[in-house]
Order: C-alpha cells, then structure tokens, then sequence
C-alpha cells in the first residue's frame, strides 16, 4: 500500500494560450490536512478540479490508496470518496437543506426525505455543524450554506474532502468554527486538501502545504517549522510586506456627507438608522463591523442600488439622494463592490467591455456613436498590464472564465483608474493572495495620497486598522463611534462592534 491516499503525479493542464499546470505532484496522506498554496490564477482550482473530474489532464497519472484511477467525471470522484467544497456554492436557493443534499443522490422509485433528513442531522450531529436539514438555503447564511456543501459531501461517504478558498466569504467567527470543523474532520481519519492563499489559516490548520506558482510546483514545506515570511515568498516569488507604509493623512474638504440616514433592508426593518458620516478629500475612513449590520444597505443606499428612507447623501456639496446610480457615477463615485460576480462584472462580456461599461459612450471610447475599439483595446491593456490581471486571451478573454482573485483585480484596476473623487471600496482584497492584497493597499493609499476620499468597508480588522486614517464602527445599523487608528486599538473596536459604546455612550463627532 502507499503512504498516500491521494497522489497526483506530473499533471498538466492546458487552455487556450496558458499552461494552468505544468508537471505538478501532488501527494496527500490519510488523516492529514493538506493545504495548496498559490498566488491568484496560479492553477490550484484547476488542480482541484483534475481531481474532481471536472477537467481531464492533458498528462500525469493519479492514484487513490495506491491504484491508478481515471476520473472522468464528478460521479467517478464520488465513487472513489473524494468530495469538493467549490469556491462558489452549488447549490438550488429554493430547495430545503435536505433537498439539496439528496440531489443526484436520490436512489431508488421513491423519494425519502423523511429518512434522509434524520441521516443528515446526525452527521451533523456528529460533526458540530448545527444544520436544520429543514431549512431553505435562500434563508440561513452563507456559513451554513458552506456547512451544507460539508453535509454533502459527508452524506456521500466522502473520505478525501477538498475546499477550494472556503473562507473567502465568511466572517471572522465563521472562519474560526470551520477551523474546528476541519480538525475533527481529520481526526475521524478523513484526508483534507485546503485550497488557500491565506496564511495564517494554514499556519492554523495544515499540515503540510504545497506551493504553486504560475502553473508549477515550487516545493513542499512542514507547516510548522516554516515561517509565513517564507511561505509568501515561495508564493510570490520575491519577499512581502504585510504592513503598508503611508504618511498620516491630510484630509481636505468634505467629499461624502452622509445625514441622519435611515435605509430599510431585505426584511422591510430598519438596517440603517440615523447614521451620519463625513468622509474628507485626502482621507481613508474604515466601516468595522460583524457582517450582517448595515453595512450592505449603507453602502447601497451611497451609490443607488437601494433608496433611502430618510436622511441625505451629501457629494461635493451636491445632494444625491435621489440621483440614479449613472448620476451617481458621473458625479464622481466608484465603487469596488462585494459581490463580484454578482455587481461588480458582466461575466459573459470582454475584459475590454468591461473596463469601459461606465464609459463606453464617452471620448476616447466612442467617437460619433461607434465604439473606437482600438483606444478601448489600448486602456484595457494598461490596466490588465498595471494591475497583474491574468487571463488565457487578455483582453479579449470573458471575464466569466478568470479566477476569482482575477476578477478581482480587474474590478480594482477599473475603478481605481478612473479616478473617482470617492472610491468606495466594500472588502477590496477579498480572494485575493498576499502579492495582490500588497498592491492593492498601495492603490488604496495611492489614491488617498492623489487628494481623493476613499471609503473602506472590510470585516478583516487588520486590513481596517492597516489602511484606515479613521475608522468608523457599526453595530445593528446603527454608528457607535468614530476613532483616529492612531488612538485606538483591535480590542477596543472589537467591544464597539459588539455594540458596547466607548465610556458612557462615545462620540459621534466626524472629525
């Protein structure tokens, strides 16, 4: 028998115009977590989904427990207990938790839900992953949600269990609880493969890590005696600096004045109430908050994709609380926004109708109602070349078929080269590894130095302590305080945050 119960030996995988792997070997033992470590588009996913079945390597050999395999499909991976957590879930939003479990695995002329159910919640049980197998995805969060994509795997009998960024979308607290989840995963003797670019998680929970870079292995370390300093650089390539080095802020005038504003959320409450904030020209001011307070319906509420119940939106003196969201762009607002997908690209488009969809029919992209394409082309390459944005077919490559970090920096890049008078900035860095988060920062600061307001929305409280002049804390809709980072701390924002004012009820003065 082998020491390993995955091996993937010299695998490569190529698309149209790059090598995504070129000779890789991965070997992965029982009862361990193993974690891949990679910068954005350096070919973990596709790796993944080698294994999964959802690719077909071009050459290698894989082997499970010692035997040689062909996966051909997800079904064969199923077959031979290997389960996958994808990046973005897949699941059906109006099914029940039990629903979705079953689904291609229904078995038999009739359908027993009843008895699934009782099955799932004892696996989940038995795993701490606290699930309703009655619930409807489109109601619990998207921690459970990932919890069910684990109960799904487990209902399989999945003993080889892959994540791919599985924290990309969760809150600090979500992040610590799959943490556990993964280690009492391992203990019952499941192998785990952790597809990451976050170091800290897999200083946390690996123990080995294996290093990709642009398509190829770099190497494999011990975890515990190799420093986060050295995994960066083996990702990178070069060494990193994971605190951004800016002179103090020198705010000018009122950019952004938000007043008394009340906004109502999805449940027809009040997710915003009475907030007020001003955020000044030369200045990054930081919302902290526990995902799920207000920081969605503010932010919508900023740039028009949700109105206002009452209160006023202030830019450049100019009132925008009624204005449409074109209105909005034009008078001088840019926005990086959460859901990237979702808001923030047209999948089915050209990175090059992209770059330009706020802008398109303005000089120098049109020119007497045509599209000049080949200015188009030169601006998009400026930014696919500024803002390291990798792709197959560059510009002409659909933004659906980029990783997601690069979608990521496409966004970045787009907006931060318009030069928008406020750049609201809504987890910027999200999915991103420590190379680009690096640049990013710097863009950040860049643009607050460049005399522009930049506010930042982020529920990682070091990017927020990091980039922030100021930052402004949030609980239940509702502003707690305003503090200097300068003068403050993580565990004093921290107790903010939870709701629990400074003294005898904190300030709420803008500057």
């Amino acid at each position: 028998m082998s020491d390993y119960v995955i091996e993937m030996l010299g695998i490569r995988k190529e698309f149209p115009g790059i090598v995504a792997n070129d000779d890789i070997t991965l070997q992965v033992k029982e009862g361990e977590i193993h974690a891949i470590l990679g910068e954005n588009g350096a070919g973990k996913s596709t790796l993944m989904s080698i294994l999964f079945g959802l690719y077909h390597a071009d050459r290698g050999v894989i082997r499970v427990r010692g035997r040689e395999v062909r996966i051909n499909s997800p079904n064969d991976a199923n077959d031979l207990g290997i389960g996958m957590v994808h990046q973005h879930f897949q699941l059906v939003h109006n099914y029940t938790v039990t629903e979705n479990i079953i689904l291609g695995k229904e078995g038999g002329f009739v359908l027993d839900t009843r008895q699934a159910g009782k099955k799932i919640k004892a696996l989940s049980e038995k795993y701490g992953l606290n699930i309703d197998p009655d619930s409807v995805i489109e109601n619990i969060t998207v921690g459970m949600q990932q919890r069910v994509e684990i109960l799904k795997m487990l209902y399989r009998d999945a003993n080889i269990l892959i994540f791919d960024e599985p924290t990309a979308v969760l809150t600090p607290q979500e992040i610590d609880e799959l943490m556990e989840i993964m280690r009492s995963l391992a203990k019952e003797g499941k192998s785990i493969i952790l597809i990451t670019h976050k170091l800290a998680e897999i200083k946390a929970v690996a123990e080995r890590c294996t290093v990709i870079r642009r398509g190829k292995l770099i190497g494999v370390v011990d975890v515990a005696s190799t420093s986060v300093d050295e995994m960066a650089a083996m990702m990178v390539g070069r060494q990193v600096n994971f605190k951004v080095e800016k002179t103090p802020a020198r705010p000018g005038s009122c950019v952004l004045s938000i007043q008394d504003l009340c906004v109502m959320n999805n449940k027809k409450v009040l997710g915003v109430k009475n907030f007020s904030l001003d955020v000044y020209a030369g200045e990054i001011v930081g919302i902290a908050g526990v995902d799920g307070n207000g920081q969605s319906e503010l932010i919508e509420a900023i740039t028009g994709l949700r109105p206002a119940e009452s209160g006023k939106v202030m830019l450049l003196g100019q009132d925008i609380t009624r204005a449409s969201i074109r209105e909005r762009n034009e008078a001088g607002i840019g926005h990086i926004p959460e859901d990237r997908q979702k808001r923030g690209l047209v999948l089915s488009e050209t990175l090059c109708d992209n770059f330009i969809i706020k802008d398109f029919d303005k000089a120098p992209f049109s020119r007497y109602g045509f599209l000049n394409r080949k200015e188009i082309r030169s601006y998009s390459s400026k930014i696919v070349e500024q803002y390291d944005v990798r792709s197959g077919e560059g510009v002409d490559s659909l933004a659906g078929k980029l990783s997601g970090g690069n979608q990521q920096k496409a966004i970045i890049g787009r907006e931060v080269t318009a030069d928008p008078e406020l750049l609201i900035a809504v987890q910027p860095t999200r999915g991103l590894d420590v190379g680009a988060i690096e640049f990013i920062h710097r863009a950040l600061v860049r643009h607050r130095d460049n005399g522009k307001a930049v506010l930042l929305v982020s529920f990682e409280l070091d990017e927020i302590f990091n980039l922030s002049d100021r930052i402004a804390v949030i609980n239940a809709g509702q502003l707690i305080d305003i503090v200097n980072t300068s003068e403050t701390d993580e565990y004093a924002v921290g107790l903010m945050m939870a709701g629990i004012k400074k003294g005898e009820g904190g300030g709420h003065e803008s500057k």
